[in-house]
């Protein structure tokens, strides 16, 4: 035997000898998520746990929020008949929905010893249910003066003679009854009870959460009271610290710590290989504002690696204006026959946001062969292809996958609820957000995406009203629920667009998105073999310093001519132009400029982010400023500007870009620069040109022969 087996055998020893001399009574009537978590930390620690009441009606009251809890003692006083003659034996009573262990038996045991009492209660800063009677509280020197009835613990007879005096209704409260028997002198001598006043067994978060701590470990983490410096082993999230719990319990004991990561995460996972079929999906669209890049919203559903005919889609509009209608009824004709089923609402149901999502909900409710649903707002792009089938792995009756707004904190979750049940930020959240801790965190509120078991809606979430609950917001409603919600980061899911301030008015309106969704805009308009030029030097020089490189994907090629055509005020290349200084063009075109349409910023943003990077590769030791005056697009036409005469830009360097295909939509065009006598004849569309404006490369536009050619134009650095 190796010398760390020998020590794994005395831990083991130890364990087992001193959890027979404890014994756990709880009370549950239903396996709820906090007693199964309960559970979880009492085998982590080898308690001995008799769980009293399983299956019987809870007649003790809501006792979150008002009296009650009598039951929890009429059942202890029931269990202790059979305990009464066992003088040996401690026994601790704790509460299981609301509660976690943070040590284990021997420690309880020691800490009960030094105690030197024969019945210890848990204690708290605050009074309840009765205020009146804090005066007759023993006065205490320091610690916590008042008794919590979620944590009790003695030697079995002791324990015994206190319930035993028990003959109120299972709706009476309990701590009310624990107190009067602890304020009456007599009792408490003897009965020789006292509480725990410092905290070295019970820790109730209800008025402490600001004495909490988490203490890492390298196997496992506490919870410590920094005011009496001690290490409790029960943590109770009593009252309205319910939550906070929830997050102390995503480390305590041993779910997640710095060494180890997260221990739990892959605990009763699914394993979809082996099942015989993939369980069906409900997939809630939601678009309950106007969204951009909705198209690729779609693209990227249809691209989830699911098996389409498992996946049912419905889908919520919210828009009333025309906008949208156009993107589903596109997506809906060619994708109507890939799915299983597809439904559509729209703004003439005149749903509000909540009964839309309580709609998706009931459809996976009441079908019975629904397994999952999954609810999906339209800002947010899902980039990890796996995303539904690592979610439904997890086996959590309520998960989602992180998402975040580019560069931002901003996500999908909130890690902490405030005082008065609003949004707050945990501690760990920014940790989690930028996965520099990575697991599956129970969380108090999320939105935009989740998946939710069928199961769970026809059980746990029956109540059809899910999202509409007094005046709350829908998804803050949806945090009410009581259902333990999981948020994961263990793998990079997507992100979050932002859909503030997103103006419609305009024919393409994505195209303005380059400040506020820099990354889709960059995905949707930037040329997909743009960033070889940089790893793979992916350009040509067919001229003496001129360049040619990709810039533009065709879908920012179309929608800018789009743009420019919708707008219509083509100039008619004339010398007289009110739009530039002085009034006068020496050498007109046929052109729209890009403040007309007022995508000047945006432009000007376009070449500061993806042309100044490639002037500072291809003119060596030259440092743009990015900035250019004129910025137009041109339009060659045999029958109104067919070419353009020889000269110069008024600019250090001019970068021309080709929006559409030579040969398809246009003949002839091009470019010849005199000085090498060099001409381009064949532009690429979604190629530009760069080359010196001043001096060097007197250039003209060669004739277009037939159809429409079109080219983007900056002079940069005029």
């Amino acid at each position: 035997m190796s010398g760390w087996e020998g020590v794994f055998l005395v831990v083991l020893w130890k364990s087992l000898y001193f959890a027979d001399k404890l014994l756990v009574l709880t009370v549950a009537t239903e396996e709820t998520d906090g007693f199964l978590r309960f559970m979880q930390s009492a085998n982590y620690f080898n308690y001995t746990v008799k769980v009293l009441g399983m299956g019987e009606t809870w007649k003790g009251g809501d006792v979150g929020r008002s009296i009650g809890g009598g039951q929890k003692v009429r059942l202890l006083k029931e269990a202790m008949e059979a305990l009464a003659d066992q003088e040996d034996l401690v026994v601790l009573s704790v509460d299981s929905y609301d509660l976690v262990f943070s040590g284990g038996p021997e420690e309880i045991l020691r800490k009960f010893q030094q105690a030197n009492h024969k019945v210890l209660f848990a204690a708290e800063g605050l009074i309840w249910p009765d205020k009146k009677l804090a005066e007759k509280y023993p006065a205490i020197r320091s610690g916590k003066r008042y008794l919590n009835s979620g944590g009790i613990i003695g030697f079995a007879p002791y324990i015994n003679r206190v319930v035993s005096q028990w003959n109120l209704h299972d709706n009476d409260d309990d701590q009310l009854f624990y107190t009067k028997m602890y304020l009456d002198p007599l009792q408490r001598q003897t009965l020789n009870m006292t509480l725990d006043h410092k905290c070295q067994i019970f820790q109730n978060l209800n008025g402490a959460v600001d004495e909490v701590l988490l203490k890492f470990g390298t196997d496992r983490v506490r919870v410590r009271n920094t005011v009496y410096d001690s290490l409790p082993v029960v943590v109770h999230g009593n009252g309205n610290t319910k939550i906070y719990l929830n997050s102390l319990a995503n480390y305590v004991p041993n779910t997640w710590n710095y060494e180890l990561g997260c221990s739990h995460c892959d605990d009763d996972i699914v394993d979809l290989s082996q099942l015989k079929e993939y369980p069906n999906v409900l997939v809630g669209v939601f678009i309950e504002q106007p969204t951009p890049f909705l198209p690729e919203f779609f693209k990227r559903l249809l691209t989830l690696d699911y098996p389409k005919d498992k996946l049912n889609i419905f889908v919520h509009n919210n828009v009333s204006e025309v906008y949208h209608e156009k993107h589903i009824q596109k997506f809906w004709q060619e994708n109507r026959n890939v799915f299983n089923t597809f439904k559509v609402v729209g703004p003439e149901e005149n749903l509000s946001q909540g009964e839309a999502r309580n709609m998706g909900m009931d459809i996976c409710r009441k079908d019975a062969t629904c397994d999952y649903y999954f609810s999906l707002d339209t800002d947010v792009m899902l980039t990890n292809r796996q995303t539904l089938k690592l979610l439904i792995e997890q086996n959590r009756k309520i998960i989602g996958p992180l998402v975040t707004r580019h560069g931002k904190l901003w996500s999908n979750f909130w890690g902490a609820l405030s005082l008065d049940g609003y949004y707050a930020r945990s501690e760990d959240y920014v940790d989690i957000v930028q996965r520099k801790r990575v697991g599956m965190w129970n969380i108090p509120f999320m939105a935009h995406v989740y998946l939710v078991k069928g199961s769970a809606l026809r059980n746990e979430l029956k109540e059809r009203n899910v999202f509409v609950l007094e005046k709350l917001d829908p998804d803050m409603a949806l945090c009410r629920n009581g259902v333990f919600m999981y948020i994961t980061n263990r793998h990079d899911f997507g992100r979050l667009i932002s859909t503030a301030n997103y103006n419609i008015s305009h024919y393409n309106n994505d195209l303005w998105q380059i400040f506020q969704n820099p990354v889709d805009w960059k995905e949707k308009y930037i040329h997909q073999n743009y960033t070889q030029i940089f790893t793979e030097n992916y350009m040509e020089e067919p001229c003496p310093d001129v360049f040619w490189f990709p810039v533009f994907s065709e879908k920012a090629c179309d929608e800018i001519v789009e743009e420019m055509e919708h707008y219509g005020s083509w100039s008619g290349g004339k010398h007289e132009d009110k739009r530039i200084s002085g009034g006068y063009e020496t050498v007109p075109t046929d052109d729209i400029h890009m403040r007309q349409i007022g995508y000047d910023k945006e432009w000007l943003h376009f070449i500061r982010e993806f042309i100044s990077p490639i002037t500072l590769k291809v003119f060596s030791g030259y440092f743009t400023k990015g900035y250019s005056i004129m910025n137009f697009v041109v339009k060659y036409t045999p029958e109104r500007q067919a070419y353009l005469r020889p000269h110069h830009d008024s600019s250090t360097f001019t970068i021309n870009i080709a929006l559409n295909n030579k040969d398809t939509d246009f003949q002839g065009g091009g470019c010849r620069f005199h000085r090498y006598n060099c001409s381009l004849n064949s532009p690429r569309k979604g190629w530009s040109f760069m080359h010196p404006g001043r001096l060097t490369h007197l250039h003209e536009g060669l004739p277009t022969t037939n159809g429409t050619r079109y080219i983007a134009i900056s002079f940069i650095d005029p």
